[in-house]
């Protein structure tokens, strides 16, 4: 079974190491690869391909590509689904942080999402044949947290993920308003939401990220 499959990955020796894996498959299946190593080369591999992709295997970590607004593996999904409605989609991340998995799954919905350190060769094959075969397949991690995320839906709002996500990655709370299109008193009361849910009475950015990392949301 001939399978036409595109590989995003900025490391070249990944993408080889995921095809010698997937070529030594029990399965049967012959893959016909593309490899592309940044947004650029993604999207004019996605949008450009004389056949339809079977499967995407997506990082989320590549070179972007501004003249199109795609700034990682996460803005290829919607080209993706443009372009190859039919693809199966596998997010392959060296992110763990719970908040990052839920936002994936939450607003992509992939076939697959695998963190990196989760899996070796078996888990990757199973993963593939689990995927070509119709079904979804998530690495250990993505559903360790899973368990969690019904108790924390609240925080898990878009734009609570967002302000999380920012404060993390240490943007200043004065920022905020022009990142996230709201104004400073709406982000101060969803951070006021966000204490109250973390039982925090008072304090500051500090005290809720290292409660949200308590807590495993980062």
């Amino acid at each position: 079974m001939e399978i036409q499959v595109l590989m995003v990955d900025d490391h070249p020796p990944i993408i080889e190491g995921y095809k010698s894996i997937l070529s030594f498959n029990p399965h049967g299946y012959k893959l016909n690869t593309v490899a592309a190593y940044s947004c650029e080369a993604a999207y004019n591999a996605i949008i450009n391909a004389r056949q339809m992709f079977e499967i995407v295997f997506l990082d989320l970590t590549l070179p972007p590509f501004p003249e199109k607004n795609l700034n990682s593996g996460e803005d290829l999904i919607p080209i993706v689904r443009k372009y190859h409605p039919e693809s199966k989609i596998i997010v392959l991340t060296s992110h763990s942080e719970s908040i990052v998995l839920f936002k994936l799954l939450n607003d992509y919905k992939p076939q697959g999402l695998l963190v990196k350190s989760d899996f070796q060769s078996p888990e990757l094959t199973a993963a593939f044949d689990s995927i070509v075969r119709g079904e979804t397949f998530y690495s250990q991690t993505v559903i360790k947290h899973q368990k969690s995320w019904e108790e924390k839906n609240k925080v898990m709002d878009n734009y609570n993920r967002q302000i999380l996500l920012l404060l993390s990655q240490g943007v200043k709370t004065k920022s905020l308003p022009d990142l996230l299109h709201l104004s400073k008193s709406a982000i101060d009361k969803r951070k006021a939401i966000i204490k109250q849910i973390f039982g925090i009475d008072k304090g500051t950015d500090e005290d809720i990220l290292r409660e949200a990392r308590r807590q495993g949301l980062l």
